[in-house]
Order: structure tokens, then C-alpha cells, then sequence
């Protein structure tokens, strides 16, 4: 399956500097598995040390958070978009 995952500006150093590049995989774990073979070092900003999303990143499938869904085992039909979205702090 073949799908366009948007990649937040910290991690662009990554890619190349693209905003979005494409990936395959039949599962959200199979898409992070690949954006690593063709971006070495993105899946490790991605994933914890336990193999779980980041607890500040946050990752939609289409426009459903995975963390609803089925986390790294969410499907990603032919076509999604991912989006990767890193949280924002700040305020005053």
C-alpha cells in the first residue's frame, strides 16, 4: 500500500528537507519500517525505546488519531495520508 505521510518541520532534517514523502506499508509499524529504510534515524524521533509512539508526537491516519484506533497496527489503505504531528508548548 502506498501512502503520503506529512512530515513536521523537525524532522525534515530527515528527508531531505520534504514536507511530504511516500511510504509503503499495510499498517501504520509497516509505514514507520519503511520511511526508516528510505530516512535512517526518522522512526527513532517516531517511536520510544519500547517500541510505542512518543508521548509528545501524535500520528493521524487520515483524520483519526492511531491512539484511538489501533495504534502501529492501524491500517493504511492505499492513498492515506499520514500526518505526523509533533506536540506544541508555550504559551504565557
Amino acid at each position: 500500500m502506498s501512502v503520503s505521510v506529512r512530515i513536521p518541520t523537525i524532522l525534515r532534517t530527515y528527508t531531505g528537507g520534504a514536507s511530504e514523502v511516500t511510504a509503503q506499508g499495510a499498517t501504520l509499524a509497516e509505514v514507520l519500517d519503511d520511511l526508516e529504510a528510505n530516512h535512517t534515524g526518522i522512526k527513532a524521533r517516531i517511536l520510544d525505546d519500547n517500541g510505542d509512539l512518543r508521548r509528545f508526537v501524535n500520528v493521524y491516519v487520515g483524520n483519526e488519531d492511531v491512539r484511538f484506533l489501533e495504534n502501529l497496527a492501524t491500517a493504511t489503505p492505499d492513498n492515506t495520508q499520514i500526518s505526523v504531528i509533533p506536540a506544541v508548548a508555550g504559551g504565557c
